[in-house]
C-alpha cells in the first residue's frame, strides 16, 4: 500500500508536534516506520490520506464499540452541536448519561463527569485520600491509569513501549507514595498492607488488565483484592476506562461479581468523544466539592456533545443480542488467530475477555507483567506491518489490545483470519 502522503504529513507534524503525534503510542516507534494518517472512518473500516482502506481493530483504542460514524451517534452529535457546543452549566444530557451509567453499574451510587480517563483516575485517587485521611496507594506493574504524576510508576502501555516506565518530571516524593504490586499476585498486595498498616488510602486496578495487553484476572484475584481492602479500611478502585460497557454492559464488576468502592470510566461512555467519569459509594462521593472538601472542577465536564454521543452509544448497547453477537464474533476471531499461529508453528498466546483481546508472541501463559515483558516484540512488529500492508489495522504496540465492534461482520472476521494466516506463514 502506498503511504507517500501519510509520510509527508508525518514529517510536517514532527516540526510542530513532539514526535509528530499527540499521544506517544500513535508514533509507531514500538513497531517501526511512520504512522498512517487517517482521514475518515465508517463502520469497521478506516481510510488514510493516501486512499488506503483498512479493516479496523483499533477502534480509537476502544471507544468505538458501535463502529465509526454510526448514523445514530452522528445524528445525535449534530443535533446537539446545532443547539450549542458548551454551556458551563447543568444540562439534561449529563443527567441522562449519569442515570444510564448508575443504572448499569449499581456500585456507582453517585457519579461525576470529567474529560478523560486520566482525569477520572487522578480524581478518584485524590478522593480516596480525602475520604480515608491516608496518603499511600497501591497499583500494579503494567497497569496504566493515565498520566497523572502518582500513577506514572511502572505504567505499562505506551510508557513501556517507549522505554519510559517512570516518566521524567515526576518528583521522587510523589512516587514514594505509590506502592507497586504484581498483577494476579495477591500476596504481593498483602505484604504492603502488613508493612504500611493504616497508611494505604486505596488500591487501583484494571479488573481486566488492558494496558499491558489483555491479561484477565486469575480465579479469586479480584475477590481477594476486595477482601484485603475491606479488612484494612482502604478503598478499592476499579479502572474500567477500557472494560466499562466493553466486556459486559455492567463492566468487569458485573462480569466477575465484585463491587468496588470507586470506579473510573471513559472511552465508550463518550462514544468516541473526550470524556471520563468517576463514581461510587454515596458516602465517599459526598466528599466531592461542592458537598465536601475534595475539590475537582472542569469547564468542559459534561460537555453536551460528548454526552450525546455517549448516551446514543449506550442505548445501542441496550438492543437485543448485542453482547451475544460481540462474543460470538470475538470468539471466532480469537480461535482463528490461534489456529493460524499454530499452523505456522509460532509460539503464541491469545488472551481474550469479551470483545477485547491480545495476541502475544509468547508460548504463555500470560498472567503477569513479567510474562508480557518476555513476549517477542520484534516478531509482533513484523506481524503488525504484514497485517497493515494487507489492509488490517491493529494497535502499533505489542502491549495493547484489539477490539471487535458491533459493525464487524462474519465476512470481516473470516477475511482477518485468512490475512493473519498468510502473514504468520511468512513469520515462521
Amino acid at each position: 500500500m502506498k503511504s507517500d502522503y501519510s509520510e509527508s504529513v508525518f514529517r510536517r507534524s514532527q516540526k510542530v508536534i513532539p514526535g509528530g503525534v499527540n499521544s506517544p503510542v500513535r508514533s509507531f516507534r514500538g513497531v517501526g516506520g511512520a504512522p498512517v494518517v487517517i482521514t475518515r472512518g465508517r463502520g469497521p473500516r478506516v481510510w488514510d490520506v493516501d486512499g488506503n482502506e483498512y479493516l479496523d481493530y483499533l477502534a480509537s483504542w476502544g471507544p468505538l464499540i458501535a463502529g465509526h460514524a454510526h448514523p445514530r451517534v452522528v445524528l445525535a452529535v449534530g443535533q446537539t452541536a446545532a443547539k450549542g457546543t458548551s454551556f458551563g452549566a447543568p444540562t439534561l444530557g449529563e443527567l441522562e448519561l449519569a442515570e444510564l451509567i448508575t443504572q448499569a453499574m449499581p456500585s456507582l451510587e453517585m457519579i461525576r463527569l470529567v474529560n478523560s480517563g486520566t482525569e477520572a483516575a487522578m480524581s478518584a485517587i485524590r478522593l480516596a485520600r480525602a475520604f480515608t485521611g491516608r496518603s499511600k496507594i497501591v497499583k500494579f506493574a503494567g497497569c496504566y491509569h493515565g498520566h497523572s504524576d502518582p500513577l506514572l510508576v511502572k505504567a505499562g502501555s505506551g510508557a513501556a513501549t517507549h522505554g519510559v516506565p517512570d516518566s521524567a518530571g515526576v518528583p521522587a516524593a510523589y512516587a514514594q507514595e505509590t506502592l507497586v504490586a504484581d498483577y494476579n499476585d495477591l500476596s504481593s498486595v498483602e505484604v504492603y498492607f502488613d508493612e504500611w498498616p493504616g497508611q494505604i488510602a486505596a488500591l487501583i486496578v484494571e479488573p481486566v488488565a488492558g494496558n499491558m495487553g489483555v491479561v484477565p484476572p486469575t480465579n479469586s484475584f479480584l475477590q481477594g483484592l476486595r477482601k484485603v481492602t475491606e479488612d484494612n479500611g482502604a478503598l478499592l478502585i476499579f479502572d474500567e476506562v477500557i472494560t466499562g460497557f466493553r466486556v459486559a454492559y455492567g463492566g468487569a464488576q458485573a462480569l466477575y461479581g465484585v463491587s468496588p468502592d470507586l470506579t473510573c470510566l471513559g472511552k465508550i461512555i463518550g462514544g468516541g468523544l473526550p470524556v471520563g467519569a468517576y463514581g461510587g459509594r454515596r458516602d465517599v462521593m459526598e466528599q466531592v466539592s461542592p458537598l465536601g472538601p475534595m475539590y475537582q472542577a472542569g469547564t468542559l465536564s459534561g460537555n453536551p456533545i460528548a454526552v450525546a454521543a455517549g448516551i446514543e452509544t449506550i442505548k445501542l448497547l441496550q438492543e437485543p443480542n448485542v453482547y451475544e453477537q460481540l462474543e460470538a464474533y470475538s470468539a471466532t476471531l480469537a480461535t482463528g488467530l490461534h489456529e493460524a499461529a499454530s499452523a505456522a508453528g509460532l509460539p503464541t498466546t491469545l488472551n481474550r475477555v469479551g470483545s477485547v483481546m491480545t495476541l502475544f508472541f509468547h508460548p504463555g501463559p500470560i498472567q503477569t507483567w513479567g510474562d508480557v515483558a518476555a513476549s517477542d516484540t520484534k516478531r509482533y512488529a513484523k506481524y503488525f506491518h504484514g497485517m497493515l500492508e494487507r489492509g488490517v489495522y491493529l494497535a502499533p504496540s505489542a502491549f495493547e489490545a484489539s477490539f471487535v465492534s458491533t459493525q464487524h461482520t462474519q465476512d470481516d472476521i473470516k477475511q482477518t483470519i485468512e490475512t493473519a494466516a498468510e502473514v504468520m506463514r511468512g513469520l515462521s
